[in-house]
């Protein structure tokens, strides 16, 4: 009678967020998503959302208070530290009462390893969810790569490989990361890229109320932090606008983060304040493609190679052309529906989006290109069935070697 009730039962899967909550994690949520509609049943443990939010129907949430914000290493080790000892409490519930068949954890940070070591020793197989490289992003906020603490990361990080049956990578770049620098062979590789949901590749009437009052439209989304480079997109605008006399167009920068203020401040040094926008944190995702929906060309600076930007996708979902730096993965991603300027050279980024404006043309086909990439190859459809499939593969004893 155990051996049907248990064929019957739902395959169960455990899967810990970084440190923020569900709500604020939209590959989680595709994920999580897409398991429940495969029959899986899903159990999250993150950060609690401030706001209470049920996001996604059918899910088990536990989550733990937010940790002590703060800065430096201290403030890291205490961070982490809490982080996983309220995870590791959270985790006992579900582990003693109902049990689970496969742990997936992510980064950043690098920490979860930590329970997915014992766990992997109890013959539950581990997920890691490499989207993100600790050392990379620690050196772009705060420089230092021979630091002790980029040092630290690195170690971490290839603990997090080593425990893992899988490593899901979301580009080619992290593919090649976790195989040169976390010794992982690539049997134990999947690449599950991060691309909008198919039904959001459209672009919808433009609405004159997110317009200001200038002819044309440039748009950038995410979250404001040092590593996002929003600078060099304020300095490029400042050259469109004070060196190459462009004034009929206007810019929003739409999210929050702790570089909000350092970049607002910018904006007034660089005496852009008319022509740019900060409206903060949209949590309204329709509203949010509407902005997209209305502007003339989306932005993306960042300069590190391997980022595949959640909002390039954004971007080529809502028939934006883009506008980049010559970076790996963001070319890799857009092709022809970008273009771009040498890292870092906002004279050149300007003059870029100067040609662009004047070009309609030029706009509306780099659009087209730009949604039927999302359409054959991007859209989160297409990376889907690899990931249940991976999953199953687990479940069923295809566990790799570690």
């Amino acid at each position: 009678m155990s051996g049907a009730v248990r064929a019957r039962r739902k395959p169960r899967v455990l899967a810990f967020v970084e440190n923020r909550p569900l709500a604020s994690d939209h590959r989680l949520k595709k994920q999580v998503r897409t398991l429940l509609a495969s029959g899986f049943d899903v159990t999250v443990i993150c950060r609690r959302d401030p706001h209470n939010k049920t996001c996604v129907p059918g899910v088990r949430v536990r989550q733990y208070p937010a940790p002590p914000e703060g800065e430096g290493l201290l403030a890291f080790a205490v961070e982490y530290g809490y982080s996983v000892v309220m995870s590791a409490v959270l985790t006992l519930w579900p582990l003693l009462r109902r049990g689970f068949d496969v742990l997936q954890v992510a980064s950043t940070p690098d920490i979860y390893f930590l329970l997915a070591a014992p766990c992997r020793w109890l013959g539950r197989p581990v997920v890691f969810d490499f989207r993100d490289p600790s050392p990379e992003t620690y050196q772009a906020r705060y420089g230092g790569r021979r630091s002790r603490m980029y040092r630290v990361l690195l170690l971490l990080e290839r603990w997090s490989f080593r425990v893992a049956d899988r490593v899901l990578v979301v580009n080619e770049s992290l593919r090649a990361m976790a195989r040169v620098r976390g010794g992982v062979d690539d049997a134990r590789i999947v690449l599950v890229g991060n691309g909008p949901l198919a039904k959001r590749i459209t672009r919808r009437p433009a609405r004159s109320d997110l317009r200001p009052a200038r002819r044309y439209l440039g748009c950038w989304i995410g979250l404001i932090g040092p590593q996002d480079r929003v600078d060099l997109a304020l300095r490029a605008i400042a050259h469109l606008v004070h060196d190459l006399k462009r004034t009929d167009c206007a810019f929003t920068f739409i999210g929050s983060g702790e570089a909000l203020p350092a970049a607002q401040r910018l904006a007034t040094e660089l005496a852009i304040d008319d022509w740019v926008t900060f409206p903060g944190l949209i949590e309204d995702e329709d509203l949010v493609f509407d902005y997209l929906s209305t502007a003339d060309i989306g932005i993306e600076p960042d300069t590190a190679d391997y980022v595949s930007g959640v909002k390039v996708m954004e971007y080529l979902a809502a028939g934006l052309p883009v506008v980049a730096f010559e970076t790996e993965e963001t070319m890799r991603l857009a092709g022809e529906a970008g273009r771009y300027a040498p890292k870092g050279n906002v004279a050149a980024m300007a003059r870029l989006i100067d040609e662009l404006l004047d070009d309609s043309a030029a706009r509306d086909e780099m659009g087209f290109i730009g949604q039927r990439r999302a359409k054959e190859s991007i859209a989160w459809e297409h990376q889907a069935a690899r990931y249940v499939s991976t999953i199953r593969e687990l479940i069923d004893g295809g566990k790799a070697n570690g």
